[in-house]
């Protein structure tokens, strides 16, 4: 292991296996996404240290056009590298009462950053599952093992109170303890049913380092989630992520435009590299009988932020927006809720021309926001704003919650004293947002809670249903 290493590590290490003389490790932990009644998609990817290279080289603030790392050095050798290795993993799951399942082992892919993605069906409903994935080098040695859990959404018929937390906006530079973002540890201790992060999960488009290449991008992911509190986080539930523009390659792209020479296309390909996700990253999961949840891509199809105005402009492109209509009128979940990687609702800036929210896309904005408010029931949860809020329509009465950025160092955008009409809730600091769907005497409930980085609840918003 590594020197350096922190106090915080020790959460992080206890849930390894460690045989002596292992090679092969788990820095970046796992990652378990999708996760439905009866499915989920497992990622892990193998490591050279159990750790990441916290005592490394640190990164100076430089042009995007300068070398940005020093002369004889090498990206392993900077601070918070975290190298892969060759090897296999082998993968098996449980749920109590029921047979464990396992795989044989599994070579990871060493051209896609030494990762292994594993896509699991046959689960029960409402089932809690534990998972445990060992690995061995390239010769058969055994390495650590590591485990983890999730819980799978009940049946559409099955009436069970559900608790989940979104966020948005992180990166490793502007992260509140040496650790990661101190919101993963807090947002365990709600015991939530999953995760939700709507996007600008990195910034490839911030120094130190830029993320101008592929091999850039890919040192920027693992030092991230090679932070204990992010890795850790993601061993004890579910998670479905967006992406978003920076994420993708720069502030407010469409398809097309590069950063650097990291590709539009090389961009959208690191999310699926990176991530337990599905190809078309549009989807949408019932979680028992109140509610049912739509998480919509928003940089794939979209028009040129400069295109003219009109019928023919979007974010959501045809196909997808055809999906999300026809499913939504199809759903007789109690509560449906999008969740949205950009505002809908807003209010936004008025230099901003690149969402639902803005002058820009006001046609087709105009259209979800008058189709989501003909539901009862229905609301907006949204990412990429760094401030959070509850805004109201004041055309449709169609409510939105921003969940805001995740370190109070990445809140600004917006002044409390600049309160719109529309604001039910508003504060310029970072935190997230928690989402109860539970019944009072027979009666639904969705409660949704802002809360501080700490986890103290700053805003409740209670709404019975309809």
């Amino acid at each position: 292991m590594r020197s350096g290493k922190k106090k915080g590590l020790l959460l992080f290490l206890c849930i390894f296996s460690l045989p002596l003389g292992a090679e092969t490790f788990f820095a970046n932990g796992i990652k378990i996404g999708e996760v439905t009644q009866d499915s989920a998609i497992l990622w892990t990817r193998l490591t050279r240290h159990a750790t990441a290279h916290i005592d490394g080289e640190k990164f100076r603030k430089v042009p995007k056009h300068a070398p940005q790392i020093p002369k004889g050095k090498s990206l392993a050798d900077m601070e918070g590298a975290v190298s892969g290795i060759a090897g296999s993993v082998r993968i098996s799951w449980q749920s109590q009462g029921v047979e464990a399942t396992r795989t044989e082992w599994l070579p990871v892919d060493e051209d896609r950053d030494f990762t292994r993605k594993l896509d699991i069906r046959g689960l029960l409903p409402g089932r809690a599952y534990e998972v445990q994935v060992e690995s061995r080098s390239a010769k058969g040695k055994a390495g650590q093992t590591i485990r983890g859990k999730f819980r799978t959404a009940p049946s559409p018929e099955m009436m069970a109170p559900i608790k989940f937390v979104v966020t948005s906006c992180q990166d490793y530079p502007r992260r509140d303890t040496p650790d990661g973002h101190q919101i993963y540890p807090n947002m365990l201790k709600l015991d939530p049913d999953f995760f939700i992060h709507t996007g600008d999960i990195e910034y490839y488009d911030k120094p130190m380092p830029w993320a101008t290449n592929r091999e850039l991008a890919r040192f920027k992911w693992n030092r991230l989630y090679g932070l204990p509190h992010l890795a850790h986080f993601h061993t004890q539930l579910a998670s479905y992520f967006m992406k978003d523009d920076h994420d993708t390659t720069s502030n407010d792209s469409w398809p097309g435009v590069d950063f650097m020479d990291l590709t539009w296309e090389q961009g959208k390909d690191l999310f699926q590299e990176q991530f337990p996700v599905r190809k078309n990253n549009y989807r949408t999961v019932r979680w028992g009988k109140d509610l049912q949840i739509w998480m919509v891509e928003g940089r794939d199809f979209r028009s040129p932020n400069n295109q003219p105005d009109g019928p023919e402009k979007t974010i959501w492109g045809k196909i997808q927006k055809e999906w999300f209509f026809r499913t939504f009128e199809e759903s007789d979940a109690t509560f449906r809720l999008l969740i949205s990687p950009t505002p809908v609702v807003g209010p936004d800036r008025s230099s901003k021309n690149d969402n639902h929210a803005n002058k820009g896309f006001t046609h087709e904005g105009d259209e979800i926001r008058d189709f989501l408010a003909s539901h009862k029931n229905t609301y907006v949860i949204c990412g990429d704003r760094h401030w959070q809020y509850v805004s109201v329509d004041q055309q449709t009465g169609l409510k939105e919650f921003s969940c805001g950025s995740s370190s109070d160092a990445h809140a600004s955008g917006w002044k409390e004293e600049h309160r719109s009409p529309e604001h039910r809730y508003l504060k310029v600091q970072g935190g997230f947002l928690s989402i109860e769907v539970k019944r009072e005497e027979g009666q639904p409930f969705l409660v949704a809670t802002h809360h501080e980085v700490s986890g103290k609840p700053s805003n409740i918003d209670r709404n019975r249903a309809n």
